[in-house]
Order: C-alpha cells, then structure tokens, then sequence
C-alpha cells in the first residue's frame, strides 16, 4: 500500500515516501499526506529527513489523477513539496535514487541535498512534453545557476550523484545518504528549537538582501533575544566550565 511514513530520531524526523512499486510517485493522496507528515514533524523535530523507498526517491507526479479541473488537481500534486520548502525546520533530501519532475522538486525543496551512489536528478519536463511546474525552474536555476538549469531543463542533461555536486545542487555524495543526513542534522536537533526556527527564517529574509547593513539589522534583534534565553546562559556556563577545567 502507497503511504508515507514518519519516524523519529530524537529531535530529527524522516519522512519516507513508501511506494516502491510505482517509484514513489506522486499522487494527490500521496501529497496530502506527505504535507500532513511535515506538519506533524514540525510539531516535534528540528530537522527533517525527505527520502524514498528504494529503489527510487521520487518518480515524478501521476497526472492522470488531475479530474475535471487541472488547476486545481496540479495544486493538490504540489502540496506536498510545497509543504516542504516552507517547513519552518530545516530540511535535508536523502537522495537515494531517481529523482524526476514533480520528484526533482521535492529534493530541490529542502534545504540541502545529499547524493546517494543511485541519485539522478532529472527535470524530464521537456521530453514529457509539459511545461515544468511547482516553482522548479526558480528552484534549480537558484541551487545551479541558469547555465545548468536551463541545460537541465531544456537540453535534457541528467545529473547524477558527483556532477550534482559539482554543480551545487547537492552538498555532497555519500554512500549511505540517509545515515550521511542524519549526521549533518544533528547540530540542528541537539540545539534549541525556537532558536533553529529563527535561523532558518532570518536566512529566508537576508538570502534576498542586496545590503551588507540591512543583513546586520535583520540578525540583531533575534541575536539579543536569544542572549537573553536561558538555554544561552546554560551553554555559556558549560563553556566557561570546560574552558577552566583544562
């Protein structure tokens, strides 16, 4: 049975797109619950993990499940990467297979990529005959740059794990790239989570700032408040600690 799964690694959630036999490809269904699993990570993780069921990460979307009106049916296949690129924690896509079209999208929704040895990033749009959607062409032309993006997405180039990361589409290669996921995470999950959140939003709103000046304003506020937590002045003191036990 199609489904998405959540689990729970401490503070780090990993949500698992379970349908191995259609590539975990993209239903209406499979997007809404693949949008209610990043709510509920939200709710009790501050980090989340994206994969697939192996062999693929994500085959693309299922466009014969529009109905009656495709505006709205290509809205409901978008929730659910939608849900990711605003998810208020950050985001790490264990790439561990395909990832095309609609599946291309989700991995390019998190924060950052991690290539397993299997890992093709394929736009497929063109060949398909269909116009890309979900916001890809602004996503990858600001993972890639427009030289790339466009050979991706109108000359057909599919990259695989090594030229994704010489691009800068992906992080980086690793063999296992959900266990290498799980690593990069744990900064985030053993830190306080309002201050993970904040971080993550500050970076939002200073990534579109063309001022040095104005980046400094935006950082001073949330750094005053969080001087004044407490989980601050715990950490301060474990520091001072360890610094004079020497």
């Amino acid at each position: 049975m199609a489904e998405v799964l959540l689990e729970h690694n401490d503070s780090v959630a990993v949500i698992t797109i379970d349908d191995p036999e259609r590539r975990n490809a993209l239903t209406i269904d499979l997007s809404q619950a693949l949008a209610d699993k990043v709510a509920e990570a939200e709710r009790h993780a501050n980090a989340l993990i994206v994969t697939g069921a192996p062999p693929a990460f994500c085959a693309g979307a299922d466009l014969t499940q529009l109905g009656n009106s495709a505006d709205e049916g290509l809205k409901r296949i978008y929730r659910g990467f939608l849900a990711v690129a605003n998810a208020r924690i950050p985001t790490i896509a264990a790439v561990n297979g395909a990832a095309v079209g609609a599946g291309l999208n989700l991995a390019l929704a998190c924060d950052v990529l991690v290539a397993g040895p299997r890992a093709r990033f394929d736009a497929r749009f063109l060949q398909l005959g269909i116009h890309p959607g979900g916001g890809m062409t602004w996503m990858l032309q600001r993972k890639v740059g427009p030289q790339t993006a466009t050979a991706m997405t109108l000359f057909g180039q599919v990259l695989d794990a090594d030229e994704a990361v010489r691009t800068g589409l992906a992080y980086t290669r690793a063999e296992d790239p959900v266990q290498t996921a799980k690593e990069l995470a744990k900064a985030a999950a053993e830190a306080p989570g309002e201050l993970v959140r904040t971080i993550k939003a500050t970076m939002r709103v200073t990534d579109v700032l063309d001022d040095h000046g104005e980046a400094v304003e935006t950082e001073l506020r949330p750094q005053v408040a969080s001087i004044d937590t407490p989980e601050f002045a715990a950490r301060l003191a474990a520091m001072k600690a360890r610094i004079s036990g020497r």
